[in-house]
């Protein structure tokens, strides 16, 4: 990867976006956005009270997330976002089109585990089932790596740059 791409770091809640992407951004010199902070206020009520949300409360924070790639295009950038169906997937496509996606992956015993150490963040555990259950997996027309989560944050962040490296180069 010479020229830098929008990567979307995207995975079930506890597989290390939030790590991992600032550390991916810094490896390849572009800037990292945190995608929970799109999130509208209501959204966070919902996840914190344990209450998924719907579709149609995702849309408008997908569309923020959408917006802030397609300005990195031809930039690069890294964002977080679990973008876990297809059509999440396809709706930040249809606003960036050159995004690329790392899957992060990994047991789900291994991220019930990390996420049960982590402090003040709105996601409870309760929702994992939730998310592994919503979560399709990319597909093979879609331009991204699936990355598994075993190590700590520096290997997963080495075989996802190398991974990414992989990769064609954006269209211009």
């Amino acid at each position: 990867m010479n020229t830098p791409h929008v990567v979307v770091v995207m995975g079930v809640a506890g597989t290390g976006k939030t790590t991992i992407g600032p550390l991916l951004a810094a490896r390849f010199g572009v800037p990292y956005a945190e995608g929970d902070d799109f999130h509208p206020q209501a959204n966070i009520a919902k996840m914190s009270a344990g209450t998924p949300l719907t579709d149609e409360d995702r849309w408008p924070w997908l569309d923020a997330i959408g917006s802030w790639a397609h300005g990195r295009a031809g930039l690069g950038g890294v964002v977080s976002c679990s973008a876990l169906k297809r059509s999440y997937r396809d709706r930040l496509r249809a606003a960036a089109p050159g995004v690329v996606f790392v899957h992060l992956t990994g047991d789900r015993a291994l991220i019930e585990d990390r996420m049960s150490h982590r402090k003040g963040h709105f996601m409870p555990t309760a929702l994992l089932d939730s998310q592994f259950a919503t979560l399709q997996p990319l597909e093979r027309d879609e331009a991204g790596v699936a990355v598994d989560v075993t190590g700590g944050p520096e290997e997963i962040t080495e075989r996802a740059a190398a991974a990414l490296r992989a990769l064609p180069e954006p269209a211009a």
